[in-house]
């Protein structure tokens, strides 16, 4: 099962406000797990960038003039995510984000379906907690220092660690199935094996036991009727 992690940024947090991606990124995944296939691209928003959303990122308008266009990198991107779903961190997000451009381009946008949100997914499993990036990542111990700026594909790459956590780990299963297996053992003594004791008493046995029945006062046997 084919699926991609997705990242932006942008240069703030409305496009009907007039805001645009400035970076694209994603991540292959096989069968949740990420094949090392990404696809990572600066986008030129041809406008200013807010000092806000560059503190985030720390991409500056002057270095994004210098990269192509939304439009232009339109079939590049579409052709790397083909049709698979898109795992995305907060996913209306991206999505409004990705849909506003391609409508700008003339092009289909893409149907929200299509996106599995990981944020609605940890605030399932995690009730009440923190489910921002870099919280899930201290949660599954997972090294996500480089991360001074977020950076679209750096992102992707963490997410597809957290998204497998999120999916139970590379052995989903495998825990439960070690509680079964030690709740089954049954714990063996190291004993030494001693042969079986015959089941016939001996004559010096029924002796003591004759002589043991001589000392008890009316034994219950003695009023026992018997049997028809």
């Amino acid at each position: 099962m084919r699926e991609i992690v997705l990242d932006t940024e942008t240069t703030g947090f409305d496009p009907a406000a007039g805001h645009r991606i400035v970076e694209i990124a994603c991540v292959e995944l096989l069968h949740h797990i990420a094949t090392g296939r990404t696809y990572q691209v600066y986008v030129n928003p041809k406008r200013d960038m807010p000092e806000d959303a560059f503190r985030v990122h720390g991409l500056s308008a002057e270095f994004l003039a210098g990269h192509p266009t939304f439009p232009e990198i339109i079939d590049d991107f579409l052709a790397f995510i083909g049709e698979d779903p898109l795992v995305i961190h907060n996913a209306e997000f991206d999505m409004r984000f990705l849909n506003a451009e391609l409508q700008w381009a003339g092009r289909a946008i893409l149907p929200m379906e299509r996106a599995l949100d990981t944020v609605a997914m940890a605030r399932k499993r995690f009730p009440g907690a923190q489910v921002n990036l870099d919280a899930l990542c201290k949660r599954f111990v997972i090294d996500n220092s480089a991360r001074d700026l977020h950076g679209a594909l750096l992102d992707c790459e963490l997410l597809a660690e957290v998204y497998l956590e999120l999916r139970g780990g590379r052995q989903p299963g495998l825990e439960l199935a070690r509680e079964a297996e030690r709740g089954s053992r049954v714990a063996i003594a190291d004993r030494p094996i001693r042969a079986a004791r015959p089941h016939a008493p001996s004559d010096a046995e029924k002796e003591r036991h004759a002589a043991m029945l001589e000392k008890l006062s009316s034994p219950i046997w003695n009023d026992a009727k018997p049997e028809r």
